[in-house]
């Protein structure tokens, strides 16, 4: 396992602690009034209990400094609130790092770019990635079809890192030369990307693992990793529907098996995944997709396993973000903090 450095000897997360730490104060006696009381439980509140329940000895599953939110978990909050207080709300509950899914804050009024990036920076958080829509039919899109290029300005002025899309390449069909098409578009986004200095990225939903209609033997998603350039496009897994593509995708439409892990996929070719959706969810075999989406840690996906078996490999911990998320939370700051303090307190194996 690659070495790393703790956040107490690495003097940039020392920093970020230590303004985590004063804004955990304010917020502290003032979420409440913003809030509502349900909401303000501090992380650090309830990591103890969770360590005491979870955790065995051993380090942290959870590399230092790699937790991250996709913001769609909170839209609701960010379009009533605005992003300074949802902010204030991720530091309390241990997060590092978050995934934007639009620049906007709804009734919380408008602000700039570069007021979001100050925001975001300021509450010691990073913007790690962004997803955007792949194309749309209006010409004048906010998509990367339409409009690649303020996409692309876009994404410089937040200092993202990163800059997808959660669209699938569905653009020109269900065949394999369909595929092969939007992977060329893809290797053009990640050519655009790179010369920025950021990483293009597609995220998968479950469909991705379903089979070509014209070549019902092969798995889309295979065709995309095979056509796109490794060193151009880059891969988001969300965690959890991958797993349910396993579930609904295990065979091929003439019944014979065509099992797949998705963990794998990753350990194959792990410098293709710097970032990842961790999503919980709990088994169904009744329900469509296998799963009931729930809260990280009220479900059965095994994230303990899973990533440490990814800090095990070359790339492991300093490579690679873990983006809580859930499509509609009951409570979005409830989810949020809870997903946080269950991550944290996972720990690897003594041998």
């Amino acid at each position: 396992m690659p070495h790393h450095t703790s956040k107490a000897h690495d003097p940039e997360l020392t920093h970020r602690l230590s303004r985590r730490n004063m804004l955990g104060v304010a917020a502290g006696t003032t979420a409440a009034a913003l809030l509502g009381a349900a909401a303000t439980p501090a992380f650090a509140a309830e990591a103890p209990q969770a360590s005491r329940d979870k955790g065995h000895g051993g380090q942290p599953v959870l590399p230092p400094g790699r937790l991250g939110v996709q913001l769609y978990s909170l839209r609701d909050k960010v379009a009533a609130l605005g992003f300074a207080k949802v902010f204030a709300e991720l530091a309390l509950y241990g997060y590092d790092e978050v995934e934007y899914a639009g620049y906007t804050q709804g009734s919380a009024g408008p602000l700039t770019l570069p007021e979001l990036r100050r925001l975001t920076r300021d509450h010691g958080l990073r913007g790690i990635g962004s997803h955007v829509g792949y194309y749309d039919n209006n010409p004048n899109a906010y998509t990367f079809a339409q409009n690649l290029n303020k996409v692309l300005d876009d994404a410089q002025t937040l200092g993202l890192q990163h800059i997808g899309t959660a669209s699938g390449p569905w653009r020109y069909g269900t065949t394999v030369d369909g595929w092969k098409r939007c992977a060329e578009e893809f290797n053009t986004y990640g050519e655009a990307a790179r010369e920025r200095g950021m990483k293009f990225y597609q995220h998968n939903h479950a469909e991705e693992f379903s089979f070509a209609t014209d070549k019902p033997g092969t798995r889309l998603y295979d065709v995309l990793l095979a056509e796109t350039d490794p060193h151009l496009v880059h891969l988001e897994m969300d965690i959890y529907w991958a797993y349910v593509g396993q579930f609904r995708f295990s065979k091929r439409a003439d019944g014979t098996p065509a099992p797949f892990d998705p963990l794998r996929y990753v350990l194959k070719q792990p410098h293709r995944y710097p970032l990842f959706h961790v999503k919980d969810g709990e088994h169904d075999a009744a329900a469509r997709d296998g799963y009931r989406m729930t809260d990280v840690g009220d479900g059965d996906i095994d994230y303990k396993r899973f990533i440490s078996a990814v800090n095990r490999t070359h790339h492991g911990r300093r490579d690679h973000h873990w983006q809580v998320e859930h499509d509609n939370p009951t409570d979005a700051f409830a989810f949020a903090r809870k997903s946080s303090a269950h991550l944290h307190s996972l720990r690897e194996r003594r041998d």
